[in-house]
Parts: structure tokens; C-alpha cells; sequence
């Protein structure tokens, strides 16, 4: 009889402290909102991440195709509007529906994939949990917060396949890196002109790398050094609960409750995840984005 092993609970517990670190730095992001807007927000947060990639990946510029900078800039595309619309939904929603709003792209992305008719359950037990997120109508809440979260469902989902496309023209971070820096530039005007002179303050700007350690270096950290102990459709898994882990924390910093038939909903959501990545083909990081 194999003894149990130790390892796989410390992958584990690196990815869970990975999802925390994340929320928490959501979390941050909305008590900087009133400063600086979200789109203020996700300028700085893009604009610390790049530069924190840069540093590490030094990617090489010169020599590179035009065919793969046309995958980059659609990479970049899908990062920053992913982000954009992702705050813009926090804004208006709590964290924990907002991120069970999100998860939907990749779910839906595995269901396609998957070209299983039984996938579609999943789909809709997650659809029966949003309905129950939203208390039986949506008039609960703001139309608008749960459109810009469907939109960053969408961005998630055009992400994956991005991320995906990237991997295949760009050897380690490089592509990444890049595509950050094309991210945080098309942000940057929606930012400016939330933010204005606000996001020169100094407090601002360690809020805003403070979110950007907490929401992107931190858990693509730990996740790296997860991965090599733990295997892909785990770790898909594990993220797969991250709106628990959101809902948490948006009960505890931002005291943002929510009722039982929305816990239901959302528990719903995280099963369907589940069983969608688990009938999936095998493939890589499934439902992480690194911002």
C-alpha cells in the first residue's frame, strides 16, 4: 500500500495561497476606486505587472516575425480588455459574483472543447447557479456590473486561447511580457481619464504595486513552483473554487455578505467548473489568468 505523500498538500496549500493573494489584492483594488476609478486601477496594475515581467523575462524584441507580433498584440488585446472589464464589473458588484461571473468563459470554453454532449450539463448546472446568484432576476443586481462581468467572461475565455497561440511564437515569458506591455497601453488612456493626477500620488502608486504583487507576481510565483509537484487538470481544479476563495474575501475586507441562495449559486458555478475541466481534453493552466 503507497504511503500518502507530503508534497502534493504543499502544491496544494501554494496554489490556495496563490488564489488568496489574488483575491485580497482585488479586494485592495476596490478601496482604491473612489481615488482613482477602475480603469485607473487597472493602469496601474498593468503598468506595475510589465514591468515586473520585463525585469524577469527580458524578452528579445529584435527578429521577432510579423505574424507572431500580430498573435502578441491580439494577446495583449484580450489581457488588457479581460482586466478592464473585470474592474469595471467589480465596481458596480461584489467580488464573489463577479469572479463566479467570470469563471462562465472558461467553463463554456471547456464544454466547447470537451465535444462531449454530456459537457453541456455542466453548462447548464452553472447557468441554474447564476440564476440562483442573481436571487431569481437580476434586478438585484446592477445589469450593468453583471454585463461588464459576462464581457470579462468573454475576455477570459479569447485569453486562454491567446495565451495559448503566444505560447506557440514565444519561449518562456517573453510572449507574456510583451503582451502585458500592449495591455497596459491600451489601458492607459481609459485610466488617465478616470484617474487623472490621481495616479501620481505616492500612496496611489504603492496601492497600485501593492495590488499588482498581491494580484499577478505573487500567485504566478507560486503557481510556477506548483506545477512542477502537481499535475494541470489538479491545478485546474483547485482554481476552479476560486470564487469561494473571492466571496471570502470580500466578506472579510470589504464586508460584502451575500445570502443563501447566492452561496448556492456560486457553489453550483464551482461544481460545474469542476466537472467541466475534469471532462476536458488535457491541456495546460486551464482557468488561470496570471492578472
Amino acid at each position: 500500500m503507497s504511503q500518502p505523500s507530503r508534497v502534493p498538500l504543499s502544491a496544494v496549500a501554494l496554489i490556495v495561497g496563490g488564489l488568496v493573494a489574488q483575491e485580497v489584492g482585488a479586494s485592495i483594488a476596490v478601496l482604491v476606486f473612489p481615488q482613482v476609478g477602475p480603469a485607473g486601477m487597472v493602469s496601474l496594475r498593468l503598468v506595475f505587472s510589465a514591468a515586473i515581467l520585463l525585469a524577469v523575462a527580458r524578452p528579445k524584441l529584435r527578429g521577432i516575425p510579423a505574424r507572431s507580433w500580430r498573435v502578441v498584440v491580439l494577446f495583449g488585446v484580450a489581457l488588457g480588455g479581460m482586466n478592464l472589464l473585470f474592474y469595471e464589473a467589480l465596481a458596480r458588484i461584489d467580488l464573489g459574483p463577479t469572479v463566479t461571473i467570470e469563471v462562465l468563459g472558461p467553463l463554456v470554453l471547456s464544454v466547447v472543447l470537451a465535444r462531449r454532449a454530456a459537457a453541456w450539463l455542466w453548462a447548464g448546472l452553472a447557468f441554474a447557479g447564476v440564476v440562483l446568484l442573481s436571487q431569481g432576476g437580476f434586478d438585484h443586481i446592477d445589469p450593468l456590473g453583471v454585463l461588464f462581468a459576462l464581457g470579462a467572461a468573454v475576455g477570459w475565455a479569447a485569453y486562454i486561447l491567446a495565451s495559448r497561440s503566444t505560447g506557440k511564437h514565444f519561449e518562456g515569458l517573453g510572449g507574456l511580457a510583451i503582451a502585458m506591455v500592449i495591455g497596459a497601453i491600451i489601458t492607459l488612456p481609459f485610466g488617465i481619464a478616470q484617474g487623472g493626477t490621481a495616479l501620481l500620488r505616492p500612496d496611489v502608486l504603492l496601492l497600485g504595486l501593492a495590488v499588482a504583487l498581491l494580484s499577478s507576481a505573487i500567485p504566478y510565483a507560486l503557481e510556477l513552483i506548483a506545477l512542477r509537484r502537481i499535475s494541470a487538470a489538479t491545478f485546474s481544479v483547485l482554481i476552479a473554487c476560486s470564487p469561494a476563495i473571492a466571496t471570502a474575501a470580500g466578506f472579510v475586507i470589504l464586508d460584502q455578505a451575500i445570502g443563501w441562495l447566492q452561496a448556492i449559486g456560486i457553489a453550483l458555478v464551482i461544481a460545474a467548473s469542476i466537472g467541466a475541466v475534469r471532462m476536458a481534453p488535457r491541456k495546460p493552466k486551464y482557468l488561470d489568468p496570471p492578472v
